[in-house]
């Protein structure tokens, strides 16, 4: 039987975090077990931005992490220090305070250590996000909600980065070769793995297993028995292989599920894409978050959500389920000429998107009819009562100026008129042309129920005894009691680095090998 130091169960990023952590910290045989392809390596991680939220005291501190700004830059960035108070009250407040408080706060205090050791250690390529989170505004380059670093080339360049590490450190990866089960000792002991690979059951021998195998937004049978029966229906952004095995096996030696079981990260997605897998080549271009620049409708031209209630990183995970909800689960994005130049290329380019554009609301709400617009006539009420809405709202605050980088206030309420729905900031009249309208879907990306652990070890708890099973730690998109309805972007990837490092080194203990 083969004998491994550590045992990781899922090849994203939070589980080669967790691998190099304990390779760092004394384990000799590290092995990561992936159910998916080689062509598939790096689970959902591969299809973000590569954004990662942390704190920070402002550019200063975040320079040295960068390769993408020149000293004739520096002068010319806004970046506000984002605190560890800040931090815990984007997680607490969009998830009405759900979540594991200790939990989160291990998450935001060790957030900044955790990107550090990403970009020094394991080679992390971090650029600041220009072109994702900063606007252009009187010459500067103004960052706004919250992050500030992503990765170049996105999450293509995080993976290929992890893998780049591993082969490094010499830690082995298998691919096409499913976990099945945990084995435990009599005293309930973690002691192994039973894997297939060529096709043959080989049971591994380990003391410390970590779970990092990503959640079920991949299976409709458990996205339509935990969320819902509508969520059949939603689109697949990453990786297909996400299907909720980790979590049959943890269940099965007496792990605790905890957390939000109805609840996902979900975006608005190209109605075009692929519906059960994601693309690896486009990856995240399938990302339709230009939505706060103008207004969203569904098929029967009502708007649903309140476009400018905050930046689009704390609203994108909630907007996805709402797009989804309305009828036929599909909406319309559209924006007047004076903003929709400001959407990023990345998302909105000719060749990424199709476009429908015309010169008159008319002529659009015709085009938009072939493309399954059921109420024509509801459409053009709800632009003209919004232009009213907007124009009597500037004529009230004339000296408001419209500044996407800031909740600038420009909205659709005022004495005279008031929608029933605002938008509550960057509202600007639909009546510039040429109008510009995209079609958009529910893309699920992970889902927030997952495995109690604590907050210190990442040490997964038993649902018997409410203590951790020796042996058993988890990481991830399977940690649950961290995010509810609803989480602030950037979160995921940081906190797979967070926990998983906390696993790797808590491995490394128990292999008798740990360096701390």
């Amino acid at each position: 039987m083969a004998a491994y130091d550590c045992i990781v169960i899922g090849g994203g990023h939070a589980g080669a975090s967790a691998a190099l952590a304990a390779s760092e910290s004394g384990c000799t045989r590290v092995l990561i077990v992936e159910k998916a392809p080689e062509s598939w390596a790096g689970g959902n991680g591969y299809f973000t931005a590569g954004a990662h939220r942390t704190v920070h005291n402002g550019l200063t501190d975040l320079l040295p992490l960068v390769q993408n700004v020149s000293p004739e830059q520096v002068d010319k960035i806004d970046i506000d220090p984002y605190t560890a108070e800040q931090f815990t009250h984007d997680i607490m407040r969009l998830g009405d305070a759900r979540s594991d408080r200790v939990l989160v706060e291990t998450l935001v205090r060790e957030s900044r250590d955790a990107v550090g050791w990403l970009a020094k250690e394991v080679g992390v390529p971090f650029v600041l996000a220009f072109h994702r989170q900063a606007y252009e505004v009187n010459g500067r380059q103004k960052f706004w909600g919250g992050v500030a670093l992503t990765t170049e080339d996105g999450g293509k360049g995080l993976i290929k980065a992890d893998f780049e590490a591993l082969g490094r450190k010499g830690i082995e990866v298998w691919f096409e070769s499913p976990a099945l089960r945990i084995s435990t000792a009599s005293d309930g002991e973690v002691n192994g793995v039973v894997v297939r690979k060529d096709g043959q059951e080989i049971h591994l021998s380990t003391v410390a297993v970590v779970l990092a195998a990503g959640g079920y937004e991949s299976n409709p049978k458990l996205r339509a028995q935990h969320l819902g029966p509508a969520w059949e229906n939603a689109y697949v952004r990453g990786t297909p292989y996400n299907t909720g095995d980790g979590f049959t096996m943890a269940q099965e030696i007496g792990a605790k599920l905890v957390g939000d079981w109805q609840g996902c990260h979900s975006t608005c997605w190209d109605a075009n894409a692929p519906p059960n897998t994601g693309d690896r080549e486009r990856s995240n271009q399938f990302t339709k978050s230009g939505y706060p620049l103008g207004i969203m409708v569904n098929a029967k031209g009502k708007r649903f959500v309140d476009e400018g209630e905050d930046f689009r990183n704390y609203t994108y995970a909630k907007f996805g389920r709402q797009i989804l909800l309305q009828p036929g689960g599909y909406a319309f994005q559209l924006w007047s000429a004076d903003m929709s130049k400001l959407l990023r290329k990345e998302e909105y380019g000719d060749d990424t998107v199709e476009k429908i554009t015309a010169h008159t609301i008319e002529e659009l709400a015709d085009k938009l009819v072939e493309k399954g617009l059921e109420d024509r006539d509801s459409f053009l009420q709800t632009i003209r009562e919004y232009n009213t809405a907007v124009h009597h709202h500037r004529e009230e605050h004339p000296d408001t100026i419209c500044d996407p980088a800031i909740k600038d206030g420009l909205s659709t309420q005022s004495s005279k008129t008031s929608l029933s729905l605002p938008k509550s900031n960057w509202a600007l009249p639909i009546d510039k042309s040429p109008f510009l309208a995209v079609k958009v879907a529910c893309g699920i990306t992970f889902t927030f129920g997952g495995l109690a652990i604590d907050p210190d070890t990442a040490g997964v708890i038993s649902e018997q005894t409410g203590k951790p099973i020796k042996g058993l730690f988890c990481t991830g998109e399977m940690v649950g009691n961290l995010f509810y309805g609803n989480y602030p972007g950037g979160s995921g990837l940081t906190a797979g680095t967070v926990f998983g490092r906390k696993a790797g080194r808590e491995a490394a203990k128990l292999a008798g090998k740990g360096k701390c």
